[in-house]
């Protein structure tokens, strides 16, 4: 397999001189949500590239940098129905948005900065106290952006 890109079974793409990763606390500038959300995303966020990649995570400097923030938390209906006379939601739907910097210190033409956004819906019935209040309720939502962002990072999806 001599000249063959690099590969992994893990799906990673990173060249054997990247050793390190440096991940920065997500800061929530969304108007709402949770109050450990970002604490919440940033530890998921270190967590899964450290179960998907062998790099050595640092405070900072790393060769793979990560920084960035929480933009939107919007819940709102996202289907109508109808009752009798009345409208009303049938479904709603949580939407995530979060701004990530990524700079690759190794090869800057791997840099990027991008907003990156998932969602989930929920039966009308669950309001976005029940939300705020349930951790498991936003895991889906926080796990796919974080899934996202890896394979744009170093799976080169």
């Amino acid at each position: 397999m001599g000249g063959c890109k690099i590969y992994s079974f893990s799906g990673t793409n990173i060249d054997p001189a990247v050793k390190t990763i440096s991940i920065q606390t997500f800061q929530n500038n969304a108007n709402n949500g949770p109050s450990a959300l970002a604490q919440s995303f940033t530890e998921n966020f270190k967590d899964y590239f450290q179960r998907n990649t062998t790099l050595k995570l640092l405070p900072r400097d790393g060769d793979l940098q990560f920084e960035g923030q929480i933009v939107a938390y919007d819940f709102a209906p996202a289907a109508i129905t109808r009752e009798g006379n009345v409208d009303q939601a049938g479904v709603n739907r949580l939407t995530v948005q979060v701004r990530v910097r990524f700079t690759n210190a190794r090869d800057p033409k791997q840099d990027f900065e991008q907003t990156f956004q998932s969602n989930a819906d929920f039966p009308a019935s669950r309001d976005i106290a029940s939300i705020n209040s349930d951790p498991t309720a936003t895991r889906d939502v926080l796990r796919n952006i974080i899934t996202d962002v890896f394979n744009k990072s170093v799976a080169n999806w």
